[in-house]
């Protein structure tokens, strides 16, 4: 039920994208000419199109909520587990820090501040 309710979903959406991108953007709807009368002049374009945007722009958002509601409430026993990333490698051992004696002719560091003059 959920599956076909998001594909009912998707051609809602796809139907408003191709009602907007048809209107035109001064309202004339079409950009059509024709007899002044019945449905498809320039005027009759316009309202149709410009109701058609109304109810599918209604329809997608109580859809949207419905399907939101639907996806908050079902109740699955699986997870999906196909994007689970895998554990990172174990860290690789720390570099030993080099011993105080290793840098000859190097100052003992005894705490004692030299004094200046």
């Amino acid at each position: 039920m959920f599956t076909f309710l998001l594909v009912v979903h998707a051609i809602i959406a796809a139907a408003l994208v191709t009602v907007i991108l048809m209107q035109r953007s001064e309202g004339g709807g079409l950009g059509m000419g024709g007899s002044p009368s019945g449905l498809m002049s320039a005027r009759g374009a316009a309202d149709f199109l410009t109701r058609a945007t109304s109810v599918l722009a209604t329809v997608f958002v109580c859809m949207s909520i419905a399907l939101a509601f639907i996806a908050a409430s079902r109740q699955t026993q699986t997870i999906d587990t196909s994007l689970a990333r895998t554990p990172p490698a174990a860290p690789a051992a720390a570099p030993l820090a080099p011993a105080q004696d290793a840098v000859p002719n190097a100052p003992a560091d005894n705490g004692a501040v030299p004094l200046q003059r």
